[in-house]
């Protein structure tokens, strides 16, 4: 597996602006730079993303970007260990990282006259980083802990590798982006170094500043810290194995004592938002909200939970902001006393009454409000802003193609939603997921359940799209 920089969809031609308060830049090493403007408080929030994440590691080394961005906040030629979320933190800011499939980010939110300070210290660790063997044994034995912690101890976090293992018979979208643990215990110092030389360069990097600047004055900073980083010869477009047919329906069932509320979670794999080609993928968007996005008003909802009283818990998602091929997913908790089976007999009920009944014209609407409400609110959250741009354009997307996002979803029709729903429902592409508790623990549980506390966490619901690791 070769992974490398995309260049078949750059963040955006400068002359094509899609949003007054949106402006693009590339620099001369090739660094890429979306900047947002918001003046309504004196904050700024500086991210840098880089073009690589878990799905693009070198076999045998799963782990090594969540691993480096452990790193990186080690020193530099300037500055010691730690010193760099220190400096933050006395400027009264913030500071994160995070790795994904897709992608690597890291970011500050401070005053917006400390921007060149943020724009300083990042280009520094960005073709500077200082690292020795104590640095990567300290930080491996970290990795390795956070991954007892958020995976190994938590039940949802195993099924979900088990299934994502499962569904992608040959994409690395299998391999947790934490790393299997068996391959981070023998990840080296040098396997870091490389995988840092190669990645961590401008022409592999999204700059996105968000919040009360001056794009101007934005380009003439990123050009004096920025402007002289060497970018890495040789990057192409990433090329990563691609999934072969998916011929038969595959099922699972992880069994573990530490399990309180049993459910059944199927996945289906689905097409990401294309750039330039969103429609279906804002269908399915669509289509997720009214199976499932809300136990009061959607379909599995409504039927399952409020009416019949047969489930816990319900939901359906779908994240199209992914590289490559993504998942539509369902999951039904049953209420105590009835069987994953009859639950999954339920999920089929839903779809089924979704194909052949259509859709209800107002619940339509009313999705389409909670679509219309979210944007407005979205607009309200600086990091939000700037989230977006990021995700968008380290997953294949344009900046055009993120204006044009809310305008897609409110054009989708029922027609739109039924055609997605028939295509992605395909049993052939899905992977159907039982996690149970063994039969004695089941038996000898009360059959009383508070339905809140009973709810995966998000994690465990929507890893096939997870949330980036910090």
């Amino acid at each position: 597996m070769v992974a490398q920089t995309q260049t078949d969809a750059p963040p955006a031609d400068a002359g094509a602006p899609t949003d007054e308060s949106v402006t693009t830049f590339t620099l001369e090493n090739g660094l890429d730079a979306i900047v947002i403007e918001d003046h309504r408080a004196p904050v700024v929030v500086h991210m840098v993303w880089y073009d690589v994440g878990a799905a693009d590691e070198p076999p045998g080394k799963s782990g090594i970007a969540h691993f480096l961005e452990h790193l990186m906040f080690k020193g530099t030629d300037d500055r010691a260990p730690g010193e760099f979320s220190t400096v933050v933190s006395a400027q009264g800011g913030t500071d994160n990282a995070f790795t994904s499939d897709d992608y690597t980010g890291y970011f500050q939110r401070v005053a917006s006259d400390r921007l060149e300070l943020m724009m300083e210290m990042e280009a520094d660790r960005m073709r500077d980083l200082v690292l020795d063997d104590e640095d990567m044994l300290t930080e491996r034995d970290v990795v390795l802990e956070e991954r007892a912690q958020r995976t190994d101890s938590n039940p949802g976090a195993l099924f979900g590798e088990m299934r994502a293992a499962t569904q992608y018979l040959n994409h690395p979208y299998r391999i947790p982006i934490i790393g299997w643990r068996q391959e981070v215990e023998q990840l080296t110092l040098a396997d870091a170094l490389d995988f840092y030389r190669t990645y961590y360069a401008p022409n592999n990097a999204t700059l996105v500043v968000a919040g009360d600047v001056d794009p101007a004055e934005v380009e003439r900073l990123a050009k004096q810290y920025y402007g002289p980083l060497a970018p890495t010869e040789g990057l192409g477009p990433r090329e990563r194995p691609q999934e072969p047919p998916q011929i038969a329906p595959r099922r699972l069932t992880y069994t573990d004592g530490r399990v309180s509320n049993p459910y059944v979670l199927r996945t289906y794999l689905a097409p990401e938002r294309d750039a330039g080609a969103q429609e279906k993928a804002a269908a399915l968007t669509i289509l997720a909200d009214l199976l499932g996005g809300s136990s009061q008003t959607s379909i599995m909802g409504r039927a399952l939970e409020q009416e019949e009283g047969t489930a816990l818990y319900t939901s359906a998602f779908y994240d199209g902001t992914r590289y490559d091929d993504t998942l539509f997913g369902l999951l039904v908790m049953p209420s105590p006393g009835r069987t994953l089976e009859e639950a999954e007999a339920d999920m089929d009920r839903m779809i089924a009454r979704l194909l052949e009944d259509g859709i209800d014209p107002a619940q339509l609407e009313r999705i389409k409000s909670q679509v219309r409400a979210s944007e407005i609110y979205g607009r309200d959250s600086l990091q939000g802003r700037a989230r977006d741009y990021g995700v968008a354009v380290t997953s294949g997307l344009t900046v055009e193609d993120v204006a044009e996002w809310p305008r897609l979803l409110e054009a989708v029709t029922e027609e739109d939603v039924l055609a997605a729903a028939r295509e992605v429902f395909d049993l052939d592409r899905s992977v159907t997921g039982y996690l149970t508790k063994p039969a004695e623990s089941a038996e000898a549980e009360s059959t009383a359940s508070d339905p809140v506390a009973a709810q995966p966490a998000a994690a465990d619901t929507n890893d096939e799209a997870p949330e980036p690791i910090q």
